[in-house]
Parts: structure tokens; C-alpha cells; sequence
């Protein structure tokens, strides 16, 4: 029998990066194992860390960007999305569907940026709506296109 503790909890959350308006460019990273396919920052929670521990966590893992709590924005908002077949193996048997909580955090444009070796192989800030076309994943493109509503809430 497995241990529970090996396999991935179907809780992740996305944080998109973008720079301040007016420009709001957004920063993608392009995955390793998939070349050509490009996302914001994405990682599952371990263990009962709080999700905004880790959104804080996953951000300096795959960007090095390093940021406390404050400076993310927690949009309250969750997807629910069938795991693609060929990543199953990471969850517990059984598991087919991943709850996504959706996070945000502008940084400057010239924020140095240092992907993960082995988990992405390079990154690009595009503006919204060419970033929104370039992810592979509709709660991704969906909360890239948001971006612009969320950021006139009061």
C-alpha cells in the first residue's frame, strides 16, 4: 500500500504575475516536461500549510521572486479541473479532479526572474491578451482575462 504522504494533494493554487498598469504585462513560465506549453505560477499545497503559504512558497520556487503574504491578492476564487491522465500517478488512486485556488501579485517588470531547473525552461512577461492565447489551461487563460476586472475592485 502507498503512503499517503507520496502522493500530491488535489489542492493547488495558480498565482498570476503581472506588472503594474497601465501596461500589465504578465509573466509565463514554459514547462519542462512540455515544451510549448506555457502557464503562471502553479503548485500544490503540502501538507495543512495555509493556500497562501503556499502561493508564497511555489512563487520563489519557480520564479525566485521572494514575497510575504501581504503582497499577494487572494481573488476568493476556486477551478475544478479533471488531473490530465498522464499526471494521475502523482495522486492517491481514485483522484481525478484538482481544486485550483486563484492568487495574484504585481511585481515590476524588471524583476529578475529565475525559473525552476527541471520544472520550467524559460519565461516571458507578454501583455494580457497575447498571454491569455499562449497558457494551455482555460482556468489560466480565464484568470489572466479577469485580471483587468479584479484590479478596478475598490
Amino acid at each position: 500500500m502507498a503512503d499517503k504522504r507520496s502522493h500530491k494533494q488535489p489542492v493547488s493554487v495558480l498565482v498570476v504575475i503581472h506588472s503594474p498598469a497601465p501596461q500589465c504585462d504578465i509573466l509565463l513560465l514554459e514547462r519542462a516536461a512540455h515544451p510549448g506549453y506555457w502557464q503562471s505560477v502553479t503548485g500544490s499545497r503540502e501538507g495543512d500549510e495555509a493556500l497562501i503559504d503556499t502561493a508564497v512558497r511555489e512563487v520563489a520556487e519557480e520564479t525566485g521572486i521572494v514575497v510575504t503574504t501581504e503582497r499577494l491578492i487572494d481573488w476568493q476564487q476556486t477551478n475544478t479541473y479533471e488531473i490530465f491522465p498522464e499526471w494521475r500517478h502523482r495522486y492517491a488512486p481514485g483522484v481525478t479532479q484538482n481544486t485550483e485556488h486563484v492568487f495574484s501579485l504585481e511585481v515590476p517588470r524588471d524583476t529578475p526572474i529565475r525559473t525552476a531547473p527541471g520544472e520550467h525552461l524559460g519565461h516571458c512577461w507578454l501583455p494580457l491578451d497575447a498571454a491569455a492565447a499562449k497558457v494551455f489551461s482555460w482556468s489560466n487563460r480565464d484568470a489572466i482575462l479577469a485580471l483587468p476586472r479584479l484590479k478596478k475592485r475598490p
